[in-house]
C-alpha cells in the first residue's frame, strides 16, 4: 500500500499522497526529482503540491501554499515526499505475480 501523510490546516484535514497517475500528472507539468537540488525553488513547491492530486484535485494553488508556509520541520517532510514519490517508480517496475498469462521476453 501506498505511504500517505496527513496534515491538520485551519480545521481541514488532508491526506498526502502519490499514485503513478499524479506522479505522471506532475511529470507533464514540469517535476523533475532529479533536479530537486539544482533547482529547489520550482520543484520543492511541485513535489508539495502534487501530493495533493491524489485526495485533493481541486484544492487552490494559494491554499497549497499557505499549507506549506506554515509546516514545520520542512527538511524532513521534502525527504519523506521524495521517498514517496520515488515509490511510484518502484511500482513500475515490480514484477508481476503468479505465472499464469503473464508476459515473457528473452533476447534474440
Amino acid at each position: 500500500m501506498a505511504q500517505q501523510i496527513r496534515v491538520s490546516f485551519n480545521d481541514e484535514d488532508y491526506t498526502l499522497e502519490y499514485t503513478r497517475a499524479t506522479a505522471k500528472a506532475m511529470e507533464k507539468s514540469g517535476f523533475d526529482i532529479n533536479a530537486i537540488s539544482s533547482q529547489p525553488n520550482t520543484m520543492i513547491p511541485l513535489l508539495f503540491a502534487g501530493a495533493f492530486l491524489c485526495h485533493h484535485k481541486k484544492i487552490k494553488e494559494e491554499t497549497v501554499n499557505a499549507i506549506f508556509n506554515k509546516m514545520t520541520n520542512k527538511e524532513a517532510l521534502i525527504g519523506k515526499l521524495a521517498e514517496m514519490y520515488a515509490d511510484t517508480v518502484t511500482t513500475l517496475l515490480e514484477d508481476a505475480e503468479g505465472e499464469q498469462g503473464n508476459a515473457s521476453w528473452e533476447v534474440c
